[in-house]
C-alpha cells in the first residue's frame, strides 16, 4: 500500500479538483499518485488471490489447478 501521505495527497487533490479545478501539473500529479495506488492496490489483491485455498464443504480441496501450480511455484500451503 501506498504511504499515508500519498494518500492524503490523493484525497486532497481529489477534493480541490470538485472544488476549484487542477492546474496542469497538479493534474499529471495527481495522474502518477492515482496509477501508483492502482498499482499497489493490485499487486496486493495479486497477492491475496495467489494466496487463497478453496475447499468445499466436504473439506476438499477444489483450488484450480493454475492457482495451485502458482501457490506451488512460491511454496504455499506446503504445496
Amino acid at each position: 500500500m501506498l504511504p499515508k501521505e500519498q494518500i492524503e495527497r490523493i484525497n486532497a487533490l481529489a477534493n480541490k479538483s470538485k472544488t476549484k479545478g487542477l492546474t496542469i501539473q497538479e493534474q499529471v500529479e495527481q495522474k502518477k499518485l492515482r496509477d501508483a495506488y492502482i498499482e499497489a492496490f493490485r499487486g496486493g489483491m495479486k497477492k491475496t488471490i495467489e494466496g487463497v485455498k478453496i475447499v468445499d464443504e466436504e473439506g476438499t480441496d477444489v483450488t484450480p489447478e493454475k492457482l495451485k501450480e502458482i501457490q506451488k511455484n512460491k511454496g504455499l500451503h506446503g504445496r
